[in-house]
């Protein structure tokens, strides 16, 4: 037996070091230990909520689900279609490049905007712009989604919600642009319309700031949604009414005084803008204005080559 003496472990009296060393190996597991569970019983809770039927997702559309604005892209698929003139493109255009370098929505610009696009669409019927809404989506806005807001708003989905877009652009774009995402529905500005045709007048006023609020408030009543574990998206501060309804507020490429409310009240807050200078700003990348601008170009050189 002697000679299978090598396979039996010696036994060895523990020195004071590996006491020590053992000691502080089993301290260190127990505190790690004890930080997981504090980790785990500290962590946010799984949001959205699987299976929430009091639940739902409030997305604005305009810099938040989609860079720049749908009424100004609207408004370049229709000068394509020979509805108005190269004046009326430029204005378009300068409006859409303004609201791309400020990040934010000037009430003035808006209106102009939306009078040019009542003066436009007056005469027309209804279903002959919405089949033109379609063509334009995949034109000039499909591109334009932002992943990150798109990947939001499939979660709800995933997790069973309902999602609707809430925006002051037209009900009709607005749906589209939903159905295109396999979104729920929409929530938009709605313009008055006689026997299927544009009057060239809106039914109330623009789906804008607090009138957004009250969209949602109605919506909620009418689906019987419990606003406290809903969640709403925007990147403006003309939102904060909206945002303000939910338990779930979230500032999306927010503007500057939307950052300073959200942080003020612990809102989540998400950038997907390029570039962290822009981003800090509420200014977009330079490469979105460069689009604008070459597509602004392409569009002028598009008439000219018609004349």
């Amino acid at each position: 037996m002697a000679a299978l003496g090598w396979l039996t472990p010696r036994r060895r009296s523990a020195t004071a070091r590996s006491v020590l060393a053992g000691e502080a190996s089993a301290e260190a597991a127990r505190k790690s230990s004890q930080e997981a569970t504090e980790v785990s019983e500290t962590a946010e809770p799984e949001f959205p909520v699987l299976g929430d039927e009091k639940a739902a997702a409030f997305f604005d559309l305009d810099n938040t689900v989609m860079q720049g604005a749908a009424l100004f892209h609207f408004g370049r698929g229709l000068y394509k279609r020979k509805f108005f003139e190269t004046r009326d493109l430029a204005k378009f255009a300068w409006q859409q490049a303004w609201f791309r370098l400020a990040g934010v929505e000037d009430p003035e610009h808006m209106q102009e905007a939306r009078d040019s696009a009542l003066s436009i669409v007056k005469g027309h019927r209804v279903a002959e712009l919405q089949s033109i809404g379609e063509e334009i989506y995949d034109e000039y806005m499909a591109e334009r989604i932002w992943p990150g807001t798109r990947a939001l708003a499939q979660a709800h989905l995933d997790a069973g919600q309902k999602v609707w877009l809430v925006t002051a652009a037209p009900v009709e774009i607005a749906t589209v642009i939903a159905r295109r995402l396999g979104l729920t529905g929409a929530l938009g500005t709605v313009a008055e319309s006689v026997d299927g045709v544009y009057t060239g007048k809106l039914v109330g006023e623009p789906l804008h700031g607090p009138a957004k609020a009250e969209a949602v408030r109605a919506l909620a009543a009418a689906e019987g949604l419990d606003l406290s574990r809903c969640a709403a998206y925007s990147d403006s501060h003309n939102d904060i009414p909206m945002l303000s309804l939910v338990g779930h507020p979230y500032a999306i490429n927010p503007d500057t005084k939307l950052r300073k409310h959200a942080r003020k009240l612990d809102w989540r807050l998400r950038d997907y803008r390029t570039g962290r200078k822009a981003a800090k700003v509420g200014i977009p990348a330079a490469a979105g204005v460069g689009a604008v601008a070459g597509g602004t170009a392409a569009a002028i050189a598009l008439h000219r080559r018609r004349r």
